[in-house]
């Protein structure tokens, strides 16, 4: 039930890739309060497959195995989600855990005075944009101009 007591949010995202346990290691090094919270195996349509859980008890990425092929170019304009962006308190911290862990940058936001965004590509599989914001007022947040 969606109202003004129980809004709508994004539960979780699900990506295949190519290797669960690399994904599972990108996720927990650049956000170490997340963990997995489950997983197992299963047939994908005739195909076995391997998913995992990974964050918190309130949402999740949902990691399954058996991924081929690149994943969605950010740089093109191909149909698909490019990346998901996730709120973390200090985006340097994600850097340094990352870069520490062989995890290359892929790049920096745009800067404003009030949040920083930094991407990272887990492979070729997908991208996650980090976003630290400098104030907790939504206008300032959100300012686009």
């Amino acid at each position: 039930m969606t109202d003004s007591v129980h809004p709508a949010y994004v539960e979780h995202v699900n990506a295949t890739v190519q290797d669960v346990d690399l994904a599972v290691r990108y996720l927990t090094t650049a956000l170490p309060e997340w963990r997995v919270r489950g997983g197992g195996t299963m047939d994908w349509f005739g195909k076995p497959m391997r998913w995992v859980h990974v964050s918190s008890d309130a949402h999740y990425i949902a990691l399954q195995s058996g991924g081929t092929g690149p994943g969605m170019d950010w740089r093109g304009s191909g149909t698909g989600i490019k990346h998901v962006g996730i709120v973390v308190a200090s985006v340097q911290a994600v850097v340094d855990r990352l870069a520490a862990a062989g995890f290359e940058l892929d790049h920096w936001g745009g800067e404003s005075a009030h949040r920083r965004r930094v991407y990272f590509m887990l492979g070729d599989d997908f991208q996650l944009e980090f976003v630290e914001y400098a104030t907790p007022d939504a206008a300032l947040r959100n300012r686009y101009a």
